[in-house]
């Protein structure tokens, strides 16, 4: 049996979400593993770098799985996307070792939300961006956001329930971009907890929009509490950029 890695690009609007489901079939992981069992006669266990959450996108999302197959990774590639549905596509499939594990061996990830920040519709940007209508103060968001990268507790960040895991990551950056009406949030770190780029990312329109000051950010951190932040934006505007190892 041999482990192949996949890199995979997906548009998650009418998926709920990367993890398999018990409930329903529509799921990326429960897509892949259907057919890869299908293809190799024998029960097949994907293993994604992450969980996107539903709505969620990934133009560089990295699996792995355990198979027992004849065809080479170049056909297995060819077989995935003639049976896939068209908004999942595999970029790539290679042969590595045993020991890779396409979640524990990730050292970091990259995300994006996008904001169409125009009161003008965008009518083929609305499924992969949240629309703020009021003008943004992007070098309001840019400062609040320097506060947040670092190593730091994040538990305000997070929609997860208190438990033993920590709660500790280290954001290495945040870019803010304005490209005409949309702007371009871009978060690099060695791991993000549930939804944390969506709530930092709402926590930073509040500060765009004159709501909260910068400098509030420091004292939300060290809140701990989900409250102090906030809204959770909508995940039509994420997607998963590239996973580093």
């Amino acid at each position: 049996m041999k482990n192949y890695r996949f890199l995979l690009q997906y548009e998650g609007t009418r998926y709920q979400g990367w993890q398999r489901q018990e409930s329903s079939e529509n799921t990326i992981q429960g897509k892949l593993e259907m057919l890869l069992s299908r293809m190799c006669g024998h029960k097949v266990e994907v293993q994604g770098s992450g969980r996107t959450d539903a709505g969620v996108h990934a133009l560089g999302q990295v699996a792995n799985a355990h198979m027992c197959t004849e065809k080479t990774p170049q056909e297995i590639m060819e077989y995935m996307n003639q049976y896939l549905p068209e908004d999942i596509g595999v970029l790539s499939v290679k042969e590595v070792s045993e020991r890779f594990h396409s979640r524990l061996n990730a050292r970091g990830k990259t995300y994006c939300y996008r904001i169409i920040n125009s009161p003008v519709p965008q009518v083929f940007q609305r499924r992969y961006a949240h629309t703020v209508v009021e003008k943004l103060d992007v070098e309001a968001m840019r400062q609040g956001a320097g506060f947040l990268v670092g190593k730091h507790d994040f538990a305000a960040f997070t929609s997860a329930k208190k438990g033993k895991k920590s709660t500790v990551r280290t954001v290495e950056e945040i870019s803010i971009e304005r490209q005409n009406d949309m702007i371009l949030l871009t978060f690099s770190g060695d791991g993000f907890l549930y939804h944390m780029v969506r709530i930092l990312t709402g926590t930073l329109l509040e500060v765009g929009l004159g709501r909260r000051k910068p400098e509030e950010i420091i004292e939300i951190l060290n809140s701990g509490s989900r409250a102090a932040a906030g809204e959770l934006v909508p995940a039509k505007g994420l997607t998963l950029v590239e996973v580093r190892y």
